[in-house]
């Protein structure tokens, strides 16, 4: 079989690395990384971060939900939160395409792979709670990812349009538990933005 048939089996995976391209063809690790790196010199891979591919094929059929999933792997731990989460739950009118913003405890930081990107903001570990798991990926409830989305631009690291939300859909009791752990500064915003 030859290895391009052997490879579209990594179809079925939303991404891959070399050690799957060193089982599926039955090579050593450092002939997987070569072949992987002429094949993103090719267009047939994208590299989304060291040893971290996807197929470019793959990639145009990915759903929003997908993306959301390779933003977990891209820097673990982390989960989709800000206008992101809000965008997907329906709480802002703001649709974001090819954007997608997570919370992370290691570090901002931000990639770029074709036209997409992933952002990376970073919170301190008492901060880093009120996410969920679902359908295979980590995202916030839409209430943290209000409350995170408020906390950094109080700390005047992130501009969102709030003019966009409707604070209507987010549950209020939900939102006052939250606020208990973050500073004052960001729960006098909240008030203002949202009777609570």
């Amino acid at each position: 079989m030859k290895n391009t048939d052997r490879l579209r089996k990594l179809r079925k995976k939303l991404f891959f690395n070399t050690g799957d391209i060193s089982r599926l063809l039955g090579i050593t690790a450092p002939s997987a990384r070569v072949m992987c790196s002429r094949y993103v010199t090719k267009g047939i891979f994208l590299r989304l971060k060291k040893d971290f591919y996807v197929s470019e094929e793959k990639w145009d059929t990915l759903s929003g939900q997908d993306f959301f999933k390779i933003a977990n792997f891209l820097q673990v731990p982390s989960y989709i939160s800000f206008m992101s989460a809000l965008s997907f739950y329906g709480v802002t009118t703001q649709l974001q395409r090819d954007f997608y913003e997570n919370a992370s405890i290691k570090r901002s930081v931000r990639f770029t792979v074709k036209g997409a990107g992933f952002h990376f903001y970073k919170l301190k570990k008492e901060y880093y709670f009120g996410f969920v798991r679902r359908e295979g990926l980590f995202i916030a409830t839409k209430e943290k990812a209000f409350v995170d989305s408020v906390y950094l631009y109080s700390v005047g690291k992130y501009k969102p349009d709030f003019s966009s939300l409707d604070t209507d859909k987010l549950d209020r009791k939900k939102v006052r538990e939250i606020l208990k752990k973050f500073p004052a500064k960001t729960g006098g915003i909240v008030k203002r933005l949202c009777a609570i």
